[in-house]
């Protein structure tokens, strides 16, 4: 009898579901803790793993058995919450309050235009919180800054007046310094 591989119950049935970018064969009890990959069938042998394209294109290949449509299943990597997420900037506290100070705005003027609570803003100023994607979008806006990693570097930053010179760790900036 199978075994879940979250909780060690034998059960009857399986069900392959992906939790936080893994696939795992979960009893229905854990399967809620992420998202079931099998959209098939389990009768369907033939497709494990399918997405909306392979299946389509498995079935558009007639008579080529099931080694096709699982190679093409899984020569296409499947997209997850993972591949949305964007990282925020390590001094995104300091670039809050340096932009809140330029533009000449309290903590609580800037909680009331963005329509947040001031102690929202001080626990992001000190570094306790980072922000929620709706205030981080919010804070932007507001303040023009981008509080993405990655999204300040200029593209005269890789400009050089020695032809050649500059390497790639002339412009990197480290996050351990």
């Amino acid at each position: 009898m199978p075994q879940c591989e979250m909780c060690g119950a034998e059960k009857a049935s399986l069900t392959t579901t992906k939790v936080e970018g893994a696939e795992l064969e979960l009893c229905s009890d854990c399967s809620d803790f992420g998202t079931e990959v099998r959209t098939e069938s389990s009768s369907s042998a033939s497709t494990k793993y399918s997405t909306s394209s392979s299946s389509s294109s498995s079935s558009s290949s007639s008579g080529s058995g099931g080694s096709s449509s699982s190679s093409s299943s899984s020569s296409q990597r499947r997209r997850d919450m993972f591949d949305d997420m964007e990282t925020v900037t390590g001094d995104y506290d300091d670039l809050i309050r340096e932009a809140r100070e330029s533009a000449g705005l309290s903590q609580e003027d800037l909680a009331s235009d963005i329509n947040e609570k001031a102690s929202v803003i001080r626990k992001l100023e000190r570094g306790d919180i980072l922000p929620s994607d709706g205030v981080q979008q919010k804070l932007e806006k507001k303040l023009g800054i981008s509080l993405i990693e990655g999204e300040d570097v200029d593209d005269a930053d890789w400009e050089s007046s020695s032809s050649g010179s500059m390497t790639l760790g002339d412009v990197v900036k480290r996050n351990d310094e």
